[in-house]
């Protein structure tokens, strides 16, 4: 029996974006389905409990992000917002407020894509516990506290290991300082952030074959970071 197609809730209030949004989905072989409110929205990720959801922080009858909060409470799937609140505060208050991933419009319908199944990918992975890691040929052994790159064993310090552990749970998407400074330092260590910054440079020492041009560990300026797959 074939795999469903992931259903995909998008939440738009202005219909040419959504109608686009749609297409790009149904074109990708996704089963996209549509909400104009925060009301439509509610229900229909009540009923059709999809598989990620794409939401637009501006609606009519009430505030993306109270919804995202609301959802947040029973709704455990991928949500990646897309607005046109583009400032770093409204990136931190969305992703603190439980979403996944964050797109600034306007946006690039590949980039889209590439988030999404990112994050798709990732619910997948996280349905099965692994003892490892992986992020392209950067793989971490969970039990035994090691790393390698290409099949070449890499050091770490611990506080390197954990907060690169963290860094590839959530590969593909956008980790808050807030979130990597809890994984190294604990939840309370609110002044962190220079040695955070250090750690991270000190990492893409031993996972960048050039360090000073990154193609995996990506800065998200006054946000966070970002682990991909090394990029041409």
């Amino acid at each position: 029996m074939p795999t469903p197609e992931p259903v995909v809730l998008v939440v738009e209030d202005e219909a040419p974006i959504r109608r686009f949004i749609v297409s790009a989905l149904a074109a990708q072989g996704l089963s996209p389905i549509e909400a104009a409110t925060a009301t439509a929205a509610t229900m229909a990720a009540t009923s059709r409990r999809p598989d990620a959801i794409l939401l637009d922080l501006g609606l009519p009858d009430g505030d993306g992000l109270e919804l995202l909060r609301q959802l947040r409470a029973w709704y455990d799937r991928p949500i990646i917002i897309l607005s046109a609140r583009g400032r770093e505060d409204d990136k931190v208050a969305g992703l603190d407020a439980g979403a996944d991933d964050y797109l600034a419009k306007p946006f690039g319908v590949p980039e889209l894509l590439a988030r999404l199944r990112a994050a798709l990918r990732r619910t997948s992975r996280e349905q099965i516990p692994e003892p490892t890691l992986c992020c392209g040929d950067l793989v971490l052994d969970l039990v035994e506290r090691t790393c390698r790159r290409g099949g070449q064993d890499i050091r770490l310090t611990p506080l390197e290991f954990n907060l690169l552990a963290e860094l590839m749970r959530h590969a593909g998407r956008l980790v808050t300082h807030r979130q990597l400074i809890a994984a190294g330092w604990g939840s309370t260590a609110g002044a962190e952030a220079g040695g955070l910054r250090l750690v991270v440079h000190q990492i893409r020492r031993k996972v960048e074959e050039e360090p000073s041009l990154p193609r995996r560990l990506h800065t998200e300026v006054g946000v966070g970071y970002r682990l991909t797959e090394a990029t041409a």
